[in-house]
């Protein structure tokens, strides 16, 4: 139907807003097809609205507005960068130095040998992908704005979820990309033109829209198993943002009011950090309960034969473990095929998709040993030295490590990001992140990564985004 009805129209701009609208009905498609899906309701558990029949009528009952908040979850959670299937925890992890690739498939080989190309049919979806998801949220905020249906605790409930989500995207498409559009609009006349806004006014729109929904998020309602983002999920985002922007006190403050919150504990054994009922985790995702009952990572990571594997931990990667270190031993998994070739592959995750018969994982997105970590840096940076020993004493604690003994600014920074490298590998291109924001991408993988570029800090933007707005012009440098 698309390409029937696009070959009749004359003027471009006719042939954007055409696309656009076309990518919008697609969207309010599927919302109306998945509200009624397994996958969908078992993010919010409700009942499925059976009147669903225009845009509008969304923003005039409360079951709705859940029902489209848990398709952008849905979404989210299997189509987009944030997905185990094939996402940030799986592309970042070879793009930096803890994972190994094995397979031809050419899309992959970029990542790992770092000549990601502007066509690259993952970071091009990434970038398509994540932008709808934004427009999504943009539409639920402007349809709560206007209702008058709504009371106003289900419509701040909802408005902060939309706004922590288009938050959270563009922060993700800011570290992949750099100067990105911020989009805070459905209006098509405006999106088909946009520009790239710089990296600080990308920023000052990510912490304006945290703050807003913080304001708007009830402080007591967290969903019981922890599968919708609440007020401390927006927090914790906030003190992640102070820290890449080096608002050091901020980040500070910002992590100890998640660390202090009451439903949340750094759990002391770490076997059970990755399990669904972890008080850790701070914000997951449900696996869909028809087709699988845990995650994608773990069925993505865990190696079942070899050869056939299709990742491996990088000899350097588990050669900076410490001896002793109960990471090593516990979320390390190890497989040896009858030719006796060992390898070893990430273990956070130990259910592949139907090994149980409920599911006992689920997808972390957040979690509170981050917090301690980023407090320990924004202390370090502050001279709070103490403090930042303290917190980076917790994680290594319960990895079964000593004390750092380490006393200088600058020995404790180092000390701290190698506990983050322990710590949140393979968990959505952490490391990565903390790679690029240090400045540290060239000295790390430049041996180890014979295509490196000092150009690779950021992805190229998409040629058929390119093509599509001219506006989003140049490119970025090296490509």
């Amino acid at each position: 139907m698309l390409h029937s009805t696009y070959k009749h129209k004359k003027n471009w701009n006719e042939i954007l807003i055409f696309i656009l609208e076309y990518r919008f009905q697609k969207w309010l498609l599927v919302l109306m097809t998945t509200i009624t899906h397994y996958g969908c309701e078992s993010f919010v558990d409700l009942d499925p609205p059976k009147n669903l029949l225009a845009s509008e009528t969304v923003f005039e009952d409360v079951a709705t507005v859940k029902s489209a908040m848990a398709n952008i979850y849905f979404n989210m959670r299997d189509n987009s960068l944030l997905s185990g299937s094939s996402g940030l925890s799986i592309h970042l992890s070879t793009y930096s130095d803890e994972l190994d690739y094995y397979l031809t498939n050419e899309n992959y080989l970029q990542f790992y040998h770092h000549t990601i190309t502007a066509t690259n049919s993952y970071s091009s979806a990434w970038w398509s992908d994540t932008y709808n998801l934004i427009y999504a949220a943009n539409d639920v905020i402007e349809g709560l704005a206007n209702s008058t249906v709504l009371n106003s605790n289900d419509r701040n409930h909802y408005m902060a979820q939309a706004l922590f989500v288009r938050a959270y995207l563009h922060s993700l498409l800011l570290q992949l990309y750099g100067p990105i559009p911020y989009i805070n609009t459905t209006d098509y006349i405006v999106n088909n033109t946009v520009s790239r806004d710089t990296e600080e006014e990308v920023y000052q729109f990510i912490i304006s829209d945290l703050n807003q929904a913080i304001q708007l998020f009830d402080d007591n309602q967290v969903h019981e198993e922890r599968v919708v983002p609440s007020k401390i999920v927006a927090k914790a985002l906030l003190a992640r943002i102070y820290l890449f922007t080096q608002q050091w006190a901020l980040a500070e403050t910002m992590a100890s009011e998640v660390i202090s919150a009451g439903e949340y504990l750094l759990e002391p054994d770490i076997t059970t950090v990755f399990l669904k009922e972890s008080r850790e985790t701070l914000w997951q995702f449900k696996p869909n309960g028809v087709s699988h009952e845990n995650t994608y990572e773990a069925n993505q990571f865990i190696i079942q034969m070899i050869p056939g594997q299709t990742f491996s931990f990088s000899d350097s990667f588990l050669e900076s473990f410490e001896s002793g270190d109960l990471r090593r031993t516990h979320w390390v998994g190890t497989f040896t095929s009858d030719e006796g070739v060992t390898l070893f592959y990430p273990f956070k995750y130990k259910e592949t998709f139907n090994s149980t018969d409920a599911s006992l994982e689920y997808s972390v997105v957040f979690r509170l040993a981050e917090q301690y970590l980023i407090r320990a840096e924004a202390r370090t940076h502050l001279g709070t030295i103490a403090g930042a020993q303290s917190d980076l004493n917790m994680i290594r604690n319960r990895a079964g490590l000593s004390n750092t003994t380490v006393m200088t600014e600058s020995d404790l920074l180092t000390t701290i990001w190698h506990e983050r490298k322990m710590e949140l590998f393979t968990e959505l291109g952490q490391r990565w992140f903390d790679l690029k924001r240090t400045n540290r991408g060239a000295e790390v993988l430049s041996q180890m990564k014979p295509s490196w570029n000092d150009t690779d800090y950021l992805f190229p933007i998409p040629t058929a985004e390119l093509e599509l707005n001219p506006n989003l012009q140049p490119q970025n440098d090296g490509y």
